[in-house]
């Protein structure tokens, strides 16, 4: 019987701290939600604006390739199709406004569970990870976009006499889907140096190692592109130029971690 009570109470004393923990998570969860909806609320108001920001590249190369943006239009085929684009960029302008807030319930949340030296250690990869997606986000805004629209209007062909008139109509929600696409594909893509540098800080690589394997991540850095791109090759192929250049970077990151590695080794 003594045997059976000392059983129950190691039983609720490893529940108490589950349950301390599952609180935790709830209350975080509702902060995350509550950024989100807040943010959700605020993009939805100024949805048409935040549209029009992201159409600036698509007027520059329409300035450039027929000269005036003036007649540039985007079409809608479905009665409610611009209203659920709003939304979706609303949900969208969202996430990236609560990011900061979700970040830091994330490291709250694991923070009591980490050394000293390991919190340390893992503080400039949480400051270099906003910051690196929010290089590959403007990389597609400044540099893809411009380049992807200017490549598609210089498909048009003008009519004239015994030749039809072919012009780019583009749908709005495609649009936004095209740019989503994109920022996304680029900016998780430039979070490379980050999670190779964190397992040189592991230990589970060196930069050696990465020189030696560059073939093989040329592969599958192609085969990457490849997957989360839109099937066009030029987008494509700027990702892979992009996240090979970074590979490099991450080389020379891995080795500026390998000496604390071994001193801690040693």
């Amino acid at each position: 019987m003594a045997a059976q009570t000392e059983d129950d109470d190691e039983v609720e004393a490893s529940r108490a701290p589950l349950m301390a923990h599952l609180e935790e998570l709830r209350d975080r969860l509702i902060w995350v939600l509550g950024a989100i909806a807040l943010g959700f609320a605020v993009c939805f108001i100024y949805a048409e604006w935040i549209y029009n920001v992201l159409l600036v590249p698509f007027e520059d190369a329409a300035r450039q390739v027929r000269g005036d943006a003036l007649d540039l239009q985007l079409i809608f085929t479905a009665p409610l199709e611009f209203f659920f684009v709003k939304l979706k960029l609303a949900l969208f302008g969202a996430i990236a406004m609560a990011f900061p807030v979700i970040a830091y319930q994330v490291w709250a949340f694991v923070r009591p569970g980490l050394y000293k030296n390991e919190r340390l250690a893992f503080t400039p990869f949480l400051v270099a990870s906003p910051v690196l997606f929010a290089a590959g986000m403007a990389f597609v805004y400044y540099m893809i976009l411009p380049f992807v629209m200017g490549f598609a209007l210089g498909q048009e062909q003008m009519g004239v006499e015994g030749r039809a008139q072919i012009q780019l109509l583009t749908r709005v929600s495609e649009y936004l889907n095209l740019v989503t696409t994109l920022a996304l594909a680029f900016g998780v893509s430039f979070q490379l140096p980050v999670l190779l540098s964190l397992l040189g800080k592991a230990g589970l690589l060196t930069s050696g190692d990465l020189v030696r394997f560059w073939k093989f991540a040329l592969v599958g850095i192609a085969a990457f592109a490849a997957f989360v791109t839109p099937p066009d090759p030029i987008s494509q192929i700027f990702l892979a130029a992009a996240m090979f250049s970074l590979y490099g970077l991450s080389i020379l990151a891995v080795k500026m971690v390998e000496p604390k590695n071994r001193e801690e080794d040693a």
